[in-house]
């Protein structure tokens, strides 16, 4: 059978994968704006009233053909994203929903990479706005007034509008930025963490429009890109943006072994880059503990099973071990649980490529914050 005129044209100039997302083998596509869509990018192009067609069961005529021949996703590119900051993070595939639709509606229909002027909402010295924020011990939503600068490097919040002394204060450097919608049970969810007085606090914020989350999140990868900009001339430009703001390595429950061989508890646990937090609740303010793993070299490693298992009861055969496995320290042995193995084979598979990570400047700082100063191969361990 032979091949149609439209498929044939995702063979060239960039067609053979997302325009907006970039991933590969698209099946849809924009008339309106000519480039070659994943089923998601396209379900968000028709949203706004973009015109989209299927590659395989929709009827081509000549007239749409010819527009896509025309443009396709490299002259798209060309028009459409004439100037994205580098620090600006772009929709993958795995991407969550308000991320992918910002950037389409950002990209075709404000034209807000064809004019920096346009990137003002994100892009500045001061930012000021109100956000829903959950209660640290209510478990509420309220709304809260929210402050970034990048002259204080700082992003604090007030209880309310008259507030002259922030609620709390976070340093830029130490802040990353998730969105979790599914976790906060809000579509345009977002949690921050910051490192502050020996533990990590965590934030969990939402609005109720899109763009506003999102230009947050931008202007809290805005800000820090700037002073690393200025404070490493020398380090390349994407890399540096690549570690502004990092994704969750992992998420999820695992049962944990108390250090004297307590019996396993449940708790949520999550992989921030190299910091490894425990928490009773997801939506908990604080963690139970935290530990920072360092690399590989310095005696941080991760195994199957528990480590020590005779002194345990029993080993393999007890089936309190089943999914376990042993994430070590230079001081100290966490034996975890999963509840199926391929969560277990997840969390080694996670843990492995962070010990074999070389450390960065970053990695550096956190380690000297949560390490105590008798030992730079140990870790802190905070219980509350």
């Amino acid at each position: 059978m032979a091949e149609s005129a439209i498929v044939a044209l995702t063979r060239k100039d960039g067609n053979g994968v997302c325009a907006d997302c970039g991933m590969e083998n698209p099946e849809w596509a924009s008339i309106s704006v000519g480039v070659f869509l994943c089923a998601r990018c396209a379900g968000v192009h028709r949203g706004i009233q973009g015109r989209v067609k299927s590659l395989s069961y929709d009827n081509w005529d000549n007239d749409s053909l010819q527009i896509m021949e025309a443009v396709g996703n490299k002259k798209a590119k060309e028009k459409y994203e004439i100037c994205v900051p580098v620090y600006y993070k772009r929709p993958d595939s795995e991407s969550v929903d308000v991320l992918r639709k910002e950037w389409i509606v950002a990209k075709y229909d404000r034209l807000e990479f064809t004019d920096p002027d346009k990137q003002e909402s994100y892009n500045c010295a001061t930012k000021t706005g109100n956000l829903w924020k959950l209660g640290r011990d209510r478990k509420q939503f309220a709304v809260r007034k929210f402050v970034l600068s990048r002259a204080t490097n700082k992003l604090v919040y007030f209880v309310n509008e008259d507030t002259v002394k922030p609620k709390a204060e976070a340093d830029l450097d130490l802040v990353n930025a998730v969105f979790v919608p599914e976790k906060i049970g809000k579509l345009f969810g977002l949690q921050i963490t910051f490192f502050r007085n020996g533990s990590t606090r965590n934030l969990y914020v939402y609005s109720d429009n899109s763009k506003d989350i999102v230009d947050w999140f931008m202007a809290i990868r805005a800000a820090k890109w700037e002073r690393r900009r200025i404070a490493f001339p020398d380090r390349d430009l994407t890399q540096l943006a690549e570690e502004l703001t990092k994704d969750f390595l992992m998420e999820g429950w695992l049962y944990k072994m108390g250090p004297k061989n307590e019996p396993f508890r449940k708790r949520w646990f999550t992989l921030d880059r190299r910091k490894l937090m425990y928490l009773e609740e997801p939506l908990n303010a604080f963690a139970k503990g935290e530990v920072f793993i360092g690399h590989k070299d310095a005696g941080y490693n991760v195994s199957m099973g528990a480590a020590q298992e005779g002194d345990r009861g029993s080993g393999s055969q007890n089936s309190n071990f089943l999914f376990s496995f042993t994430l070590h320290t230079p001081d100290r042995d966490f034996v975890m649980r999963a509840e199926t193995q391929e969560d277990m084979e997840k969390w080694i598979l996670a843990l492995q490529k962070v010990v074999e990570l070389p450390l960065t400047t970053q990695d550096s700082r956190l380690a000297a914050l949560l390490v105590p100063k008798k030992s730079s191969n140990s870790f802190r361990l905070i219980k509350r």
